[in-house]
């Protein structure tokens, strides 16, 4: 699955640690993953990152950061909510121009009061008053950080970075092994701070291989949606060439999984899609995955039809769609061309297509 949500009864310290190695990420007391994402109607990759904290050292700019911030007194503790907390997640969230929780309520148990992570805080006090907050979790050998807030007064200490070094610090005194940052994207420059917190240390989880690599190794080149929409246009001109239109289109409900009450449908879950026989959810349609490096062809169900009308010629929203089957699946766009050609032809409905699945089996 590219995008999944699971709601644990319970969650032990190694088992978080596991589920942060695969990617994943606390939401409220759930935990979800998702390869890619959506701002303001335009979608990125989501690339996870984490501090290997066996390496870790504190760079000039964290030193300088400890020495600006002195004057200020620190607290790390079990976390808790209170109403000061909350009056200062309330200010920090009237200066930042992106979404975030409603309150830390919701933010770290949703909608239940069951607290299956062991979460800590850090606070920044300047004499009494409370100034910055930052809350991560706990696993066996690994933390993740959860969120950072800050009065916007303040804003000149950094004391978002801040408190980020503040976890990392903690972390590896503790002994642990990873600080997980959560994901940047790249082209979205909002998360683009978290690279410059550990660049010798910091570690990114890559698609393709789903191993851990250095963050010297990401190439801007090899960023996972770009190459899926290139390899589907790349289809698209290969079907042109035995007389195909083909429609490729962005699938605006590929995270349609992380909500609540259509978690556990095992969704369709990728975000470009590549009609070969025009643009119908009962239609087969081609995806490209990273991870087998195939295109495969598949069919899908519509489990809900929208209210939503088709408006713009390259985005499908019109159907919540789910994974029927894997009719065939190849490495090579012109053989895939070279079947969708073969075994795909019209019915007696016109619109619709039917598939000779002997041809399909041949492999042409």
């Amino acid at each position: 699955m590219l995008a999944e949500l699971y709601y644990p009864s319970s969650l032990e310290a190694r088992e978080l640690d596991i589920y942060l190695a695969d990617g994943w990420f606390r939401m409220g007391q759930a935990i979800f993953t998702t390869n890619f994402l959506k701002f303001k109607e335009v979608l990125y990759s989501a690339i996870w990152l984490r501090v290997d904290l066996n390496t870790f050292e504190a760079s000039s700019t964290q030193r300088k950061l400890l020495k600006n911030n002195a004057k200020f007194s620190v607290s790390i503790r079990k976390a808790y909510i209170d109403d000061t907390k909350e009056a200062l997640f309330l200010k920090y969230q009237s200066h930042i121009s992106f979404d975030t929780a409603p309150n830390l309520q919701q933010l770290l148990y949703g909608n239940g009061q069951n607290d299956i992570y062991e979460t800590l805080e850090i606070c920044i006090y300047d004499q009494d008053k409370l100034i910055a907050c930052g809350f991560f979790d706990l696993g066996e050998t690994t933390s993740a950080g959860i969120s950072c807030f800050y009065d916007p007064e303040y804003k000149k200490y950094s004391l978002g970075k801040y408190l980020m070094y503040l976890k990392m610090d903690f972390s590896q005194k503790k002994g642990l092994d990873f600080f997980y940052l959560g994901y940047f994207a790249p082209g979205y420059p909002l998360f683009d701070y978290k690279l410059d917190l550990s660049k010798k240390s910091l570690e990114y989880l890559d698609l393709a291989t789903d191993v851990w690599l250095p963050i010297d190794q990401f190439s801007y080149d090899t960023i996972p949606l770009d190459i899926m929409i290139s390899r589907l246009k790349g289809l698209e001109d290969s079907l042109k060439t035995v007389g195909i239109n083909s429609a490729f289109q962005y699938y605006d409900f590929f995270d349609a999984d992380l909500i609540q009450t259509l978690n556990g449908l095992r969704l369709f879950d990728f975000p470009v899609i590549l009609f070969c026989f025009g643009v119908n959810p009962h239609n087969p349609m081609v995806v490209f995955d990273l991870r087998d490096e195939q295109y495969h062809l598949i069919s899908c169900h519509s489990v809900y039809e929208t209210m939503f009308k088709a408006t713009e010629s390259n985005r499908f929203n019109t159907h919540l769609l789910q994974l029927a089957k894997v009719l065939f699946s190849s490495k090579s766009a012109d053989t895939m061309a070279k079947v969708i050609a073969t075994a795909l032809r019209k019915n007696t409905r016109g619109e619709f297509f039917v598939l000779d699945t002997s041809l399909i089996n041949q492999g042409l």
